[in-house]
């Protein structure tokens, strides 16, 4: 089965929610792979997990995103000053992310980092690519799991991947530039590695931070569930 671009995605429940934390200041959820985390443009394109929560906690408000096509935790803010507080913990970094993919082949090393700006793709958005010459900032730490082969012997590799940036298809579009692009990767990667499956195999797996208003450190986390 092939994953054909980042506006599809398995079937979502239309009010399924999987609630990872809950308190007053602040909420994390399980997203699933092909639900938007907000609303996008047009009458069919209203479903998203930021209103699907709001439905609950009217008070929840947007803080991040994950791709539509990307699976796992994303964060919401309970009120302004919450939310205020949040994004300058996103902004300064001082919430640690890591992601779990599977990519086509084998890194030569264990462990890396990726050191590539990113630009968008303005005759092809919403793409984005690597531009040496305008392109903002952006960089991945990575490390090996494990390494297999599919039924048909070919290689793949789980790895995990930690964000140090913020930009857009960060991860995906580094991956695919170092010659390992995601699986099920429809934007990036090439015919063959996109049909392997039936979804982006790219996970946020956990977010960890001190709680803005306790100071408590907090790590949410969800399985991958490839």
């Amino acid at each position: 089965m092939r994953a054909s671009d980042d506006a599809t995605g398995a079937d979502i429940a239309p009010q399924a929610l999987q609630v990872l934390h809950a308190d007053d200041h602040l909420l994390a959820f399980d997203k699933p792979s092909g639900l938007l985390s907000v609303p996008g443009r047009g009458a069919d394109k209203q479903d998203c997990l930021a209103s699907r929560v709001q439905a609950r906690w009217p008070d929840a408000r947007v803080v991040h995103r994950l791709d539509q096509a990307t699976s796992g935790v994303i964060l919401l803010a309970r009120g302004l000053e919450m939310q205020r507080r949040l994004n300058a913990c996103f902004a300064d970094r001082r919430i640690d992310k890591r992601y779990i993919a599977l990519v086509d082949g084998w890194p030569s090393a264990d462990a890396g980092t990726v050191d590539l700006p990113l630009q968008a793709d303005w005759p092809n958005r919403p793409k984005q690519h690597v531009d040496h010459a305008g392109g903002k900032p952006a960089l991945t730490g990575w490390q090996v799991l494990s390494r297999g082969q599919s039924g048909d012997g070919r290689p793949y590799a789980r790895l995990a991947l930690v964000p140090e940036t913020g930009r857009t298809h960060q991860l995906r579009v580094h991956l695919q530039a170092i010659g390992h692009p995601i699986l099920g990767d429809a934007l990036y990667a090439p015919p063959r590695v996109a049909a392997c499956a039936p979804r982006l195999l790219l996970h946020a797996e956990t977010l960890a931070f001190d709680h803005p208003a306790t100071g408590t450190r907090l790590e949410i986390a969800a399985a991958a569930p490839f």
